[in-house]
């Protein structure tokens, strides 16, 4: 079925462009200057963004477990997951699972095979409105990751596996203190059980993370997936994760880490609540920093699914980016960084992912970008 979207503004990879856009078997056909004189969708001037692509949300499991030791079932925790990334403009995700962790009643520290098949078996009865891929986080020092691992090893939609170590002290907690304020009011420890953890943390480091790494490193090597570090605090890190193979760098905590995976040609990723807030929860360098320093390639929503598109508009105002560079950092860059060539963009032969935006006056007087319709593939899912 053809459909035409008419008077819309159209974010393209250079500018914006007023105009229709046509699409076809589920793949952007044509685009047309001005008005067509037909049109089965009216955009009403409403901007039109290619679907976004997210790499790295904790959202599934924030859905899981809402609270601590709260385990929620796997098909609701999924469907509203789904619903909320689409509702945030999200037509790729990458749900991000967190495997390694010391206790058992975590999500971390379970096995993922059920929300494994919830996932399969909701892909094959057309449930979902985003196409869900897999982004495995590997926590480094825990002793059971390689066992926790098992249930993705050889699974089709591992496109992409992170090498994280939230040992305190270093990468992401290098200012100690702010880790024991994130461990005490986030996880309710007491100060004592921080430090008991602090030191039982940097003995399993010494045992288990770097044998782990090699683990890693050679699984994505062997089975062609693509590979992030996570926390680069020191150029080090970066030139490791270079001559490892990593494609991207995740969350690097300071500028010169930033610069160094410039330089050394993988992807920085930042995270939208970073952009909207103003900067990092853990104290560590500003998303805009690095966009000002031009060192901010992919924005990923992290922990809300909604900073992707706030993100992208805080950008705009703040005249970091141009809207079609900001909008890049959620489309274009992400897609090619995780191998996805057949989106990301509004071109003729790309897939017809879609969002539909209005930036809609606050009383304040403010301005704030309103999702109004979302398509994947053409087909309309919000």
């Amino acid at each position: 079925m053809n459909t035409v979207f008419k008077n819309a503004r159209m974010v393209l990879p250079g500018e914006v462009v007023r105009g229709s856009l046509s699409v076809a078997d589920g793949c952007i056909a044509a685009l047309h200057n001005g008005d067509t004189g037909v049109a089965t969708i009216d955009l009403e001037d409403d901007y039109l963004l290619p679907g976004l692509v997210e790499v790295h949300t904790d959202n599934f499991e924030r859905h899981l477990m809402p609270r601590p030791k709260v385990q929620w079932a796997e098909l609701p925790a999924l469907l509203a997951h789904d619903a909320e990334v689409a509702a945030a403009g999200i037509t790729t995700v990458f749900d991000a699972l967190g495997v390694g962790e010391s206790d058992t009643e975590s999500l971390r520290g379970s096995t993922w095979t059920k929300t494994l098949a919830t996932l399969d078996n909701c892909t094959a009865q057309d449930l979902l409105r985003a196409d869900h891929h897999l982004h495995v986080r590997c926590e480094l020092p825990a002793p059971n990751t390689i066992e926790l691992f098992e249930p993705f090893h050889g699974h089709p939609r591992v496109s992409l596996i992170s090498l994280m170590d939230h040992t305190p002290g270093q990468r992401q907690w290098e200012n100690l203190e702010v880790a024991r304020i994130y461990y005490t009011g986030k996880k309710g420890w007491s100060t004592e059980k921080f430090e008991r953890q602090v030191a039982h943390a940097a003995t399993l480091q010494a045992q288990y993370a770097e044998p782990h790494r090699r683990h890693f490193v050679d699984y994505c090597r062997a089975h062609g997936i693509a590979l992030a570090s996570h926390d680069d605090t020191t150029v080090a890190h970066v030139e490791q994760a270079h001559a490892e193979g990593a494609s991207m760098s995740e969350f690097p905590t300071t500028l010169a880490a930033a610069g160094a995976a410039r330089e050394r040609g993988l992807s920085t990723v930042m995270g939208g609540p970073n952009v909207v807030r103003g900067g990092s929860h853990s104290g560590n360098v500003a998303a805009a920093e690095l966009a000002r320093h031009g060192l901010l390639d992919i924005l990923s929503s992290d922990y809300v699914p909604s900073s992707l598109l706030g993100a992208v508009m805080r950008l705009v105002e703040d005249e970091i980016l141009t809207l079609p560079q900001a909008v890049a950092t959620v489309t274009r860059a992400p897609a090619k960084a995780t191998g996805l060539h057949d989106r990301g963009a509004i071109e003729p032969g790309l897939r017809a992912d879609l969002v539909q935006v209005r930036m809609a006056e606050l009383a304040d007087g403010s301005r704030h970008a309103v999702v109004r319709g979302v398509w994947r593939e053409g087909r309309r899912v919000l």
